[in-house]
């Protein structure tokens, strides 16, 4: 029974990581049964680990440490009568001896009668530092376990198959399915995959079941890694409990759903976008993790050369005029937009925007989500905007003729038009409004440009090498009979995963509509010849800005190939 006089509870509620609501939560549905209130308020969500940890290290004026800073050199035990059950029990793991001092991790530092015990059986004092109850565990596996024992098989050992029985039926009760979603095994579960992926920088997880087993990928800096996954008969829990974080319909098994979460994990505020779709062995969920402390919206950081970032500031800073962005999914297309509405984002223009989904909530900006089922669709909700009065508009995506031909016609009227559309290069964006029927002559009036990009992975920094050149690739890069110039990769470390890689950064190719392209859009050229006309004037391609990366040693030459592998040299 939780009591007023609980230390963590006065700790957590001066500091305001915790409120007397979710504290009145936890004596209501007599969630705290142990011995420890901070472990039943992580079980349950209340407060992130490290959070926890953090305000008690301040508070308390103990080191906080992470299981990459435990001692290297081995463990202290010879002479130590301490045994794993005990370890395991009080959560506590001995780091090293220093004198006759004992230092050791503990999660619950007010614990006081182990640390007494520990002091009197061993004859030594006992110094305490703070970590997590998993990275403790994982260590008593490690040095005193057998092999296998992760922090995701621990987790799931605790929960008994008697204990799922009917979540994978259709029939089952909504509150028996929702009953064992809320239990804390399968909460602690789902914290620890999402607590994994912002650790490792994912921007998507990926829950896939099939028929022998449950696939959990991580997309980290674009590609997919295969993650250790939990056993497929918890599947069904699982995508519950995302269900229930996610305010989805727990018990419509049968039809695609998407959600909202937001989180603030590792001290960082955090909101998902949850997809959940029917498949032959279940559900598949995917979240997309939006990091709003990581996220960049200055062009300036984007990794634009010094002229195309010039030219796209001017681009931007017109009155009227159609602005576009192409480029397959995932290239942030969005991210560039969102970046120049924050650099012209002041109180003398109105903006209005309308995406399926709202990617990113900015403040001064009214974003539109469109809502299919109930006929607010973009062609309907941007002839909408018109009637606002709005200075800017951005759309998330022309996908069809009429959303296309509204957009024109706003760019036409005296707003400046922001877009995405899908192509391989600048020059095919012009093809493609005319593939949907848009007159040669209100293109050319209407627009001012389009940017192409691709996300290319960066060399990680710390095993970043000099790497060899084929004269394949040198002749490809245009280097023969030029001075040699070094490239470099990534031999892999821990920092980066083992990948060779940390992070991303654009490639761009600026397509800028001036008189010359103009005529040719009102002869309706092909791409091709509209792309041959923009390189004469100065434009860069996706390649040869990738090329210039590669030899500033941002990314590998494999990058570039690999995301423009199908684009024009």
């Amino acid at each position: 029974m939780l009591k007023k006089t609980d230390p963590v509870e006065r700790i957590l509620l001066r500091h305001k990581k915790i409120t007397e609501k979710a504290l009145e939560e936890v004596k209501t549905n007599n969630l705290h049964t142990g011995s420890y209130l901070g472990k039943t308020l992580t079980d349950h969500g209340y407060i992130h680990t490290q959070s926890l940890l953090e305000t008690l290290s301040t508070e308390l004026r103990l080191p906080y440490i992470k299981k990459g800073q435990y001692p290297k050199s081995g463990l202290p035990v010879e002479g130590l009568t301490i045994t794993e059950t005990f370890l395991r029990e009080k959560i506590i793991f001995p780091l090293q001896i220093k004198d006759d001092t004992l230092i050791v991790a503990v999660y619950d530092p007010f614990d006081l009668y182990t640390i007494e015990d520990l002091k009197v059986s061993l004859g030594k004092n006992i110094r305490v530092v703070l970590s997590s109850e998993q990275d403790i565990l994982e260590s008593i596996q490690a040095y005193y376990g057998e092999e296998g024992g992760s922090a995701m098989n621990r987790m799931v050992d605790g929960i008994q198959d008697d204990d799922l029985h009917g979540l994978d039926t259709l029939d089952d009760s909504t509150e028996h399915i929702r009953d064992m979603a809320s239990e804390a095994p399968v909460i602690k579960l789902v914290n620890h995959i999402i607590s994994q992926a912002i650790e490792t920088r994912a921007s998507d997880i990926h829950l896939e079941p099939f028929e022998e087993d449950l696939s959990l990928r991580y997309r980290i800096d674009g590609i997919l890694h295969p993650m250790e996954p939990p056993p497929k008969r918890l599947s069904s829990a699982i995508t519950t409990r995302i269900k229930i974080m996610s305010k989805l319909d727990i018990s419509e098994r049968r039809l695609p759903q998407d959600g909202r979460i937001k989180l603030k994990i590792l001290g960082k505020d955090i909101d998902m976008r949850v997809s959940t779709l029917p498949t032959l062995y279940g559900e598949s969920v995917v979240m997309r993790i939006l990091d709003r402390d990581n996220l960049v919206l200055d062009l300036s950081q984007m990794g634009f050369p010094e002229k195309e970032l010039r030219l796209i500031e001017g681009l931007i800073k017109k009155p009227y005029g159609k602005f576009l962005v192409t480029g397959p999914t995932g290239s942030g297309k969005t991210t560039t937009l969102y970046a120049g509405l924050s650099k012209i984002n002041t109180p003398d223009k109105k903006i209005i925007t309308i995406e399926d989904p709202v990617e990113y909530q900015m403040r001064g900006i009214n974003q539109i989500h469109v809502k299919s089922q109930i006929g607010l669709n973009f062609a309907d909700g941007l002839r909408s905007i018109v009637r606002q009065d709005p200075d800017v508009i951005m759309i998330g995506e022309i996908r069809d003729p009429e959303t296309a031909d509204i957009a024109i016609q706003a760019a036409l009227t005296g707003h400046l038009v922001f877009s995405t559309v899908h192509t391989n290069d600048a020059a095919g964006a012009v093809t493609r409004l005319l593939d949907m029927g848009i007159e040669n002559f209100l293109i050319s009036s209407a627009l001012l440009g389009v940017l192409a990009q691709r996300l290319v992975r960066v060399i990680c920094p710390d095993c970043k090498e000099e790497a060899t050149l084929t004269p394949t690739l040198e002749a490809e890069m245009g280097l023969l009979h030029k001075e040699k110039v070094k490239v470099y990769s990534g031999k892999g470390c821990k920092a980066c995963s083992n990948t060779g890689f940390r992070g991303r950064c654009g490639i761009y190719e600026l397509l800028v509509v001036d008189d010359s392209i103009r005529e040719l859009i009102l002869k309706k050229s092909t791409a091709q010849t509209i792309c041959d006309q923009a390189r004469k004037m100065g434009m860069r391609t996706l390649r040869e800005d990738g090329w210039d990366k590669v030899v500033k040693g941002i990314t590998t030459v494999e990058e570039i190939l690999r995301v423009t592998l199908n684009d024009r040299n």
